[in-house]
């Protein structure tokens, strides 16, 4: 790898990342505000201005901005995220200039049209309407909600109906001036890039941006309070679907890998206890997974699955079974299966430059440096099964569960006695969870 980092007077910090072979080159800009830094009254502003980026600016309408980027057979997209917005590009490397220039524009000079806001304000209320039909979107948006109740990082990223549409072009430019200082940006580029000739040319469109002067409070983050709880909707619907989760981990802290290999024991491929035990053995339902996210604070580990209303009940038990058998034994075939998972997701994410150009970016963002592969596969190696065992004591059986559940609920019991196997448990001693 040929990784370069330069950090800009103004606080910018551009990284590259030469792939030899490539004639093509994934870049964007990351910046480290997401849905979780609106205020109060803000909620899905930040989805709203990544939308509103594309829709003009003062040298180009938003059919400039499309042709300019197709006429080179580019690709121009966005995404927003509970803490971190991105607007990204893929080119051939003799467009990445141009790239640069268009992403630098609609960052730097967006009109915010008012007839142009009006009619994105109408799109969002359709993804909105869209998300709420569809049972295996929305009971997400539900279980991070009940997760972290009643606080900013657990409200669904779109916002509301009357929320989106309440926002003004000085609502957006207010908010954009507050979270979009150049200390908190990364110019992130992976394939046919030069590292020196970007630093140029985003130094040059940057040169007069400087992070705003701000009161704290304006900046200050809320820290995240998991609260975990219930949350159920019956709808008349062929399949439920069923969340059950716990607190996770923050990016930060020792136990995050091993959080990402133990969801990989439990339900991170065909392999894995719940799909053997579940999907193959009892046939409860057609797919089922773990997963885990981070956040800058605190994370969720979750199970999701979704049956027909009479395996409902034996499903959310199974699945608590599960988790109270992982903290009392992990085998160590199971680990290096896990570890080899992890492994290969992760070498194969390498060779992809858009992959890379976002693993550098957040890992900047989050962890303050980038962590190399063979770091990151030492750590990973470190993990063992008595580890493991020991993390999942402490989610599971420690922790307070939180679920969502949408569809015919009549057979799942609450959350409370779904729970009573693993209350079971917490008089076993657990150990401390390290830092990174």
């Amino acid at each position: 790898m040929t990784q370069q980092i330069t950090r800009l007077d103004n606080g910018l910090t551009v990284v590259s990342d030469r792939m030899d072979n490539l004639e093509s080159a994934a870049l964007g800009f990351w910046v480290k505000t997401g849905a979780r830094d609106e205020h109060e009254g803000e909620h899905g502003i930040a989805h709203l201005l990544e939308h509103m980026a594309f829709k003009g600016t003062a040298r180009r309408s938003a059919r400039d901005i499309a042709e300019e980027i197709e006429n080179v057979g580019g690709e121009l997209n966005a995404g927003t995220s509970v803490e971190s917005t991105s607007y990204y590009a893929r080119v051939l490397k003799d467009d990445v200039p141009l790239a640069l220039d268009i992403l630098s524009d609609i960052l730097l000079n967006s009109r915010f049209d008012p007839v142009e806001l009006e009619r994105e304000q109408h799109v969002i209320l359709q993804e909105i309407g869209a998300a709420e039909d569809t049972p295996d979107d929305i009971v997400f948006d539900h279980f991070q909600e009940t997760a972290f109740t009643d606080q900013i990082v657990g409200r669904p990223i779109l916002g509301t109906r009357d929320s989106v549409r309440s926002f003004s072009p000085s609502d957006l430019r207010a908010y954009l001036d507050r979270q979009y200082g150049p200390d908190r940006i990364v110019v992130s580029a992976a394939g046919a890039v030069e590292h020196d000739a970007i630093v140029a040319q985003v130094s040059s469109l940057f040169e007069h941006r400087r992070s705003p002067i701000l009161e704290p409070a304006n900046v200050k983050r809320s820290a995240a309070r998991y609260t975990g709880g219930e949350y159920r909707e019956r709808r008349d619907l062929a399949d439920a679907q069923l969340l059950i989760g716990f607190e996770g981990r923050p990016y930060y802290q020792r136990d995050f890998y091993s959080s990402q290999v133990l969801s990989m024991v439990l339900g991170g491929g065909m392999s894995s206890r719940l799909f053997q035990e579940i999907r193959e053995r009892r046939g409860l339902c057609y797919s089922i997974y773990a997963f885990h996210w981070s956040f800058s604070d605190s994370g969720l580990f979750g199970i999701h699955a979704a049956t027909g209303e009479e395996e409902l009940q034996e499903l959310g038990e199974t699945i608590v079974e599960e988790l109270v058998k992982a903290s009392e034994e992990i085998s160590d075939t199971e680990v290096v299966r896990a570890r080899a998972q992890m492994r290969s997701s992760l070498m194969m994410g390498q060779e992809s430059p858009a992959v890379r150009a976002g693993q550098m970016a957040r890992q900047l963002m989050f962890n303050g440096a980038i962590i190399s592969s063979e770091e990151l596969f030492d750590r990973l190696a470190a993990i063992d099964a008595a580890r493991l065992k020991d993390l999942a004591g402490r989610l599971f059986i420690d922790g307070a569960p939180t679920l969502a559940a949408i569809g015919k609920l009549e057979r799942l019991a609450s959350v409370d006695a779904l729970a009573m196997p693993l209350k079971a448990g917490q008089t076993r001693p657990r150990s401390a969870a390290g830092m990174a």
